[in-house]
């Protein structure tokens, strides 16, 4: 089994193979476009890419505002994963991130976060695209690449699995 999600969906599988390996249930990979990993938005990507680059800054705070009961939440790992206590264990991560995208920094460092619990990660960031772009794949080519990298990783997460 492996989960892998884009955005929040990548936040939501980031948290799902720590309670996988929590419960003793064994993943191959997470898949992970462009996840949301940190409690603040305070890196230079957020301050570089915050209007103008399809997720912009009053969206990122939107979309907090309706997913945290209160601001205490914020620094819960289930909704920052780079807060999570301990990342030793967790399935191995592929990880596409977008060049012009204010998540990216907290995408490079979750993966800096993993490599140093000793889990193996493959990390690609895809220059001059946007948050969003793995949906463009008729329309340009880093979309399609991106398929096909985040596929050959799922491919070989699986060889010679029984």
């Amino acid at each position: 089994m492996a989960v892998g999600g884009d955005s929040a969906g990548g936040t939501l599988s980031i948290v799902s193979a720590l309670q996988a390996r929590d419960a003793g249930l064994p993943l191959r990979l997470q898949m992970l476009f462009y996840p949301g990993c940190a409690a603040h938005q305070d890196t230079p990507s957020h301050r570089t890419f915050a209007h103008g680059f399809v997720l912009e800054e009053p969206s990122i705070t939107w979309f907090f505002s309706q997913y945290l009961n209160s601001q205490a939440e914020r620094d819960d790992w289930r909704f920052s994963p780079l807060n999570a206590p301990e990342l030793e264990g967790v399935a191995p991560a592929w990880i596409g991130l977008a060049e012009c995208d204010p998540l990216v920094d907290e995408g490079v460092m979750f993966a800096d976060r993993l490599r140093m619990a000793g889990v193996p990660v493959d990390i690609e960031i895809y220059r001059g695209v946007t948050h969003e772009f793995i949906k463009m794949g008729r329309a340009i080519p880093e979309a399609l690449r991106a398929h096909q990298d985040a596929a050959r990783a799922l491919r070989q997460a699986f060889e010679g699995a029984q």
